[in-house]
């Protein structure tokens, strides 16, 4: 049972590279069920241009299915930053002699 979690793990690290996907793409491509050689098997070839790239299909499919996209990526502001940024665009809002 340990070498089969270890292969699959493999083969979900060969999509990755192959398709360019994050770990967010893993994760939604795993919510809807895919396997890893189906993937692979969906990336476009140079004559498939109406095709979208893997990550924006897997993308696609999850939106439509569950209304919204992972993204844990987001940076979140501090309020200190928040407050600084908002000095900034005053001063830049003011009038200057020029």
């Amino acid at each position: 049972m340990g070498k089969k979690s270890k292969n699959n793990n493999n083969t979900w690290a060969e999509a990755k590279k192959r398709c360019r996907l994050n770990q967010d793409d893993i994760q939604m491509a795993k919510e809807l069920g895919m396997k890893p050689k189906s993937l692979i098997k969906n990336i476009p070839a140079p004559n498939q241009q109406w095709k979208a790239p893997v990550k924006v299909w897997v993308r696609d499919l999850y939106e439509e299915k569950f209304g919204k996209v992972i993204n844990s990526n987001r940076k979140t502001i501090s309020p200190q930053k928040e407050k600084q940024f908002e000095k900034t665009n005053d001063i830049l809002d003011e009038d200057l002699p020029f």
